[in-house]
């Protein structure tokens, strides 16, 4: 029997085992719950997303998911055994294939997200200046003295297509906080109902645990139900593939790579739309519908080349 063989064995063999649903219940109220508390300040005071200390606040609501996980497994010692290979921090092996999915999930991102602009553009949903720039051009002239002369267009995309994979890294930072809860702790622990059940319901509880900034219009400016809507159809979206990278790989860390490039290059129609164009980011942002399409035929490709069907052992399979 080959190794991928195995491997699909073990997953297959695994989604007979069941899903201890306390500590799924624990785990998503308290990162929902924690979320909530830390953004608070932001709707007591009125102020919305302009509260001074706002950035704060975002940075510091993504590590909640880490922290519930830590709390749920304190409370209900799930997993009791092999946490760190169950949660896909340590081994990292083998090493080929753990190196293999970290680059795609550096890459597949920006490509993702690069795809959805430009099928926005050629769509018409939203106006484009690829040649230009000139949207970036006045967004840079309100930031710099007047009279600075500005570099051309080119220059500038230039630098920040290289700046992504930097932007990739330290995003992952705080991107860690999440993927440690989402794909860290939570798909592994719904994984016996299945893979696909698995990550659409760990997209369903990511997205909502959004709900405190997205009512206040963060990401779409629709600080309503429509909008809460429009995070989990993208959660889901973007959660099938880092999903995939996790359950492909064994580790987190792909997943965690991937969530920083997301956020790197998740500004790229800023620097493609025509001066005086309002993107509809619900539509055409890195969250939004267009994007969705363009992730269903990854995932798509992904399900028809039996890709989900190989994933290696998350943790040892329990004494009976």
């Amino acid at each position: 029997m080959t190794n991928d063989q195995q491997a699909t064995r073990v997953a297959t063999s695994a989604a007979t085992d069941h899903v201890r649903w306390a500590p799924v219940a624990t785990f998503a109220v308290v990162a929902c719950a924690l979320a909530w508390l830390i953004v608070l300040p932001a709707w007591i005071s009125g102020e919305g997303l302009q509260h001074p200390l706002i950035g704060v606040m975002l940075t510091a609501m993504m590590v909640t998911p880490a922290v519930s996980m830590v709390v749920t497994m304190l409370i209900w010692r799930a997993p009791s055994s092999e946490r760190l290979r169950f949660l896909g921090i340590w081994p990292l092996r083998p090493a080929p294939r753990i190196i293999l999915m970290l680059v795609i999930g550096l890459l597949v991102p920006v490509v993702v997200v690069g795809v959805a602009v430009l099928l926005s553009g050629a769509l018409g949903l939203v106006s484009l200046d690829l040649v230009g720039l000139s949207g970036y051009h006045a967004t840079l002239a309100q930031s710099v003295p007047p009279g600075t002369v500005l570099p051309p267009a080119g220059v500038l995309l230039a630098a920040q297509l290289v700046s992504i994979p930097i932007g990739a890294l330290t995003n992952s930072v705080f991107a860690a906080g999440e993927e440690l809860g989402w794909r860290g702790w939570l798909l592994p622990s719904l994984r016996p109902l299945g893979t696909w059940p698995a990550l659409l319901i760990t997209g369903v509880v990511w997205g909502l645990w959004h709900s405190p900034v997205i009512l206040l219009g963060y990401n779409f400016g629709r600080p309503d139900l429509l909008g809460v809507a429009l995070m989990v159809g993208g959660c889901i979206a973007w959660g099938i593939l880092f999903g995939w990278l996790r359950l492909r790989s064994g580790s987190v860390w792909p997943a965690v790579l991937a969530h920083g490039s997301l956020n790197a290059v998740g500004g790229l129609v800023f620097l493609l739309i025509a001066a005086g164009a309002i993107p509809d980011l619900g539509i055409v942002g890195p969250l939004g519908v267009v994007s969705w399409a363009v992730l269903a035929v990854v995932a798509v490709i992904l399900a028809v080349t039996g890709q989900f069907r190989r994933q290696p052992p998350l943790a040892p399979a329990r004494t009976r």
